[in-house]
């Protein structure tokens, strides 16, 4: 018996440190959500881009070399 308690005082312990962890988030409001979002979303697009350019680029270098 002494063994089964043993093993269920971590699980307690556990949520109540995640219990305690949620309480300290403090989540962004609606605006502030937004504005992240679309910076990530426009930063992500032009990396992509440019990667692409960049990869275009190389492809076409190669090319050249090779023939």
């Amino acid at each position: 018996m002494e063994a089964e308690k043993k093993q269920k005082a971590p699980k307690k312990n556990w949520t109540k440190g995640l219990q305690a962890e949620f309480k300290k988030i403090v989540w962004p409001d609606k605006q502030t959500l937004v504005k992240q979002t679309v910076a990530v979303v426009s930063i992500t697009a032009v990396l992509g881009v440019f990667i692409a350019v960049i990869d275009s680029g190389i492809l076409q270098l190669l090319n050249l070399i090779i023939k």
